[in-house]
């Protein structure tokens, strides 16, 4: 998946449309940086000998605020710079360790405007590795409703995620 230089709007999202996978080779560099980048200094994020003997797990793990931050970007990345998360949920039922390749992928379940005209997409994602799903996701994106829109203007009461 390639980052939109233009933003979608709500108009050129259907229900039911795919989002593109977005996949990336995890290696310790990329776990390390992301628990330094969310200052998380427990051992089991960058230090292997302790997530292997103290913590039982095969190596070092992405932490949660990284995990988060790549569902961003993989949000982001489909709306395009106009795109305004508005809410995120997910729940982690595995871990993500260098040497996995981390697969992205999402489905739009409803695309509607609010009381105040705010467009917004819902939408479901999955972080897979292989066949597993490690973390579902759900979103709500809120997209412009035309070229004229931007909902980075929205504030008070015009914003309600």
């Amino acid at each position: 998946m390639t980052a939109q230089t233009t933003s979608l709007t709500a108009a050129e999202v259907d229900e039911g449309a795919r989002l593109p996978e977005l996949s990336y080779d995890v290696t310790a560099t990329t776990v390390v940086l992301g628990a330094m980048a969310s200052r998380d200094w427990r051992p089991m994020h960058h230090d292997y000998d302790f997530a292997v003997n103290r913590n039982g797990t095969k190596n070092i793990f992405l932490n949660t605020p990284n995990q988060a931050a790549w569902f961003e970007r993989y949000l982001t990345d489909w709306s395009g710079p106009k795109g305004r998360l508005g809410r995120i949920q997910f729940r982690m039922k595995d871990s993500v360790f260098p040497g996995d390749t981390m697969v992205f992928g999402g489905v739009v379940k409803k695309v509607a405007d609010d009381e105040s005209g705010c467009s917004w997409a819902d939408l479901e994602i999955e972080l897979k590795v292989g066949d597993k799903v490690v973390t579902g996701c759900t979103a709500r994106m809120a997209l412009p409703k035309d070229e004229s829109d931007n909902p980075w203007s929205r504030k008070g009461q015009d914003w309600k995620p």
